[in-house]
């Protein structure tokens, strides 16, 4: 039986979409249709973009207090259905409930959370001798957001947005959509003014490209891939929009040979390449070790993808769930038949199902070694739990190699925390973990070269929401 999520929430009221189109979302487990959505239209963006505008006027004048205990019920509100949430977004996105209780719920909670703190010691004014200068509202934001963070992705973008007085339309992940229909019955109870936030779900040639190019909406953030990031900055340039990127990546994990545990490292890098199933868009999916220490590196990855349990998200115990659809599943394959065409070290893993899953979207969690980073499986983002093991002379050529890429979302580095800090400042990337350091939500997220641009989470993520007015003589 499929629940049916077929209305938007456009100007603070539940409203039946213009078209009558509809979209089953699939469970990646096993493979059958739990939901379905309704599929909106130009027509749907244009009236949540003008309900955005209409209500922008009073909302970017409310006070931080008002801003602020409107986030705080939010908080609330996810904790109350931090359970309905984590349930959505295993059976939508196949994540773990294990993971789906703890980071995918957790990250979501952390930004509104952390938007707090932002609010509490921003400085909005400045005095610069007989200048004003002020940081004001943005206006009307459009976000679009993906798949594989469901929460993760709307909260750092829906948070700093209603911290800093904008407006929004939202457009989730028509693949992953239950969660954010979750948080909008969530929002809708926060006492935010009608207009504040507007949920419209639909594609990305139809409702994307609507948000972008829309002339009430000033500012779009995108978190998607590469190629999609580049269609919605074409439609967004018509309108001179600010336009916030977070595409794709193919991070380094450089394993220094002064590590302080080079086993630990290996493991770790292993484990951190394999989480949420390899979809996650900083995943270190490039190793880079001395080439003397290849084959210890190699027999350290074998155990630990060993260890990398695949199989119902719906155990406590599974550690690995499905990739998300069928497009997925096709796609890693290919890949991973292609790294084993180009000569790459098969250690663990392969193509096909995991044995005894021939229903859903189950990836077997693959280990390449003795990868050069020519080939197609160096080079391209796989979006699955596919390791590729690089080995490297010299530390030079180990930056080389990190910095031969397109892109340069994150990067990670062991070794002793000088030396690994040293490395650092060389990698053309925008974030780097140092000996195994997990995310932080107060630090600035986001990319350089085809990584995007613009940064979510922290103050530079609230930054992006605001605009800067000088007032000539206002000091005298």
């Amino acid at each position: 039986m499929t629940t049916a999520y077929d209305k938007f929430f456009i100007n603070g009221e539940w409203i039946e979409p213009a078209g009558r189109e509809t979209l089953e979302v699939i469970n990646p487990a096993n493979e059958e249709a739990f939901a379905t959505i309704s599929m909106g239209t130009a027509e749907d963006v244009d009236a949540a973009a003008k309900a955005a505008r209409a209500a922008f006027t009073a909302w970017s004048q409310f006070t931080i207090e008002d801003r602020k205990e409107v986030i705080t019920k939010i908080i609330g509100g996810l904790k109350a259905r931090g359970d309905d949430m984590a349930h959505a977004i295993s059976k939508e996105m196949g994540a773990p409930m294990g993971l789906s209780k703890t980071a995918q719920l957790g990250s979501g909670l952390g930004h509104f959370m952390n938007i707090l703190s932002v609010l509490d010691s921003y400085e909005f004014e400045e005095i610069r001798g007989t200048t004003k200068i002020v940081k004001e509202p943005a206006g009307v934001c459009g976000f679009i957001t993906p798949w594989n963070w469901p929460l993760n992705q709307i909260a750092c973008k829906v948070a700093p947005a209603i911290a800093a007085g904008c407006t929004m339309v939202l457009k989730p992940s028509e693949v992953a959509p239950v969660s954010a229909y979750l948080l909008t019955e969530i929002i809708a109870e926060s006492g935010l003014p009608d207009g504040v936030f507007n949920l419209v779900n639909g594609d990305g040639p139809t409702v994307g490209a609507a948000i972008s190019s829309h002339p009430e909406i000033d500012v779009v953030s995108f978190t998607g891939s590469t190629r999609a990031g580049r269609e919605v900055a074409r439609a967004a340039a018509e309108g001179i929009k600010r336009v916030t990127q977070e595409l794709g990546g193919k991070s380094a994990n450089i394993i220094l040979d002064d590590a302080p545990d080079f086993a630990k490292a290996v493991a770790g890098g292993v484990a951190g390449c394999f989480g949420n199933s390899g979809q996650s868009c900083n995943a270190p999916t490039r190793m880079l070790v001395p080439k003397a220490r290849m084959s210890e590196a190699i027999e350290i990855a074998k155990a630990a993808a060993g260890k990398a349990t695949v199989g119902d998200p719906a155990s406590e115990t599974t550690r690995l769930g499905p990739v998300v659809n069928e497009l997925q599943f096709n796609k890693i394959q290919g890949l991973i038949r292609k790294g084993i065409e180009e000569g790459a070290q098969l250690v663990a893993g392969g193509p096909d199902r995991p044995e005894g899953l021939e229903k859903g979207y189950y990836v077997q969690p693959t280990v390449f070694a003795n990868v050069n980073n020519e080939m197609t499986i160096a080079r391209e983002e796989i979006f699955g739990p596919v390791l590729s093991i690089l080995g490297y002379d010299d530390e030079a050529e180990a930056i080389a190699i990190a910095n031969d890429t397109d892109y340069g979302l994150s990067g990670y580095i062991s070794g002793t925390p000088e030396h690994a800090q040293q490395i650092a400042l060389q990698l053309r990337t925008g974030n780097i973990h140092i000996n195994g350091a997990g995310p932080d939500f107060s630090a600035p997220f986001g990319g350089y070269k085809q990584s995007g641009n613009g940064r979510e989470w922290g103050v530079e993520g609230f930054e992006e929401f605001l605009e800067t007015k000088a007032m000539m003589g206002a000091v005298v």
